[in-house]
């Protein structure tokens, strides 16, 4: 297997789904947010952000924190260090395969 293969065949695929990847490259850019900014940011529905934002924490990549502003609930999202770490990993990885 040649180089540029095999660094596409090690890129994280819990990072690699695009959805996943537009979240963390939105996250990657500021301390935190809330889960309304990346809703309008991504364009996703609430179902589908949320599903990748769970497959994300799994991961360790993201940490989600439920708060409230008054009475109003709000959810502040950022990376984990694993996460910081994990997107640094999976663009390095990425340039090496282009």
């Amino acid at each position: 297997m040649n180089e540029q293969l095999k660094a596409i065949s090690e890129l994280d695929r819990v990072i690699h789904e695009p959805g996943r990847l537009i979240i963390v490259a939105l996250l990657w850019g500021v301390k935190e947010c809330d889960f309304l900014y990346l809703l309008h940011e991504t364009g996703m529905n609430k179902g589908n952000l949320s599903s990748h934002l769970t497959s994300l924490e799994a991961a360790g990549y993201v940490e989600i924190e439920k708060t409230y502003r008054g009475k109003v609930p709000r959810t502040l999202l950022c990376l984990t260090r694993a996460g910081r770490t994990a997107f640094d990993r999976y663009r390095k990885s990425l340039k090496a395969a282009l």
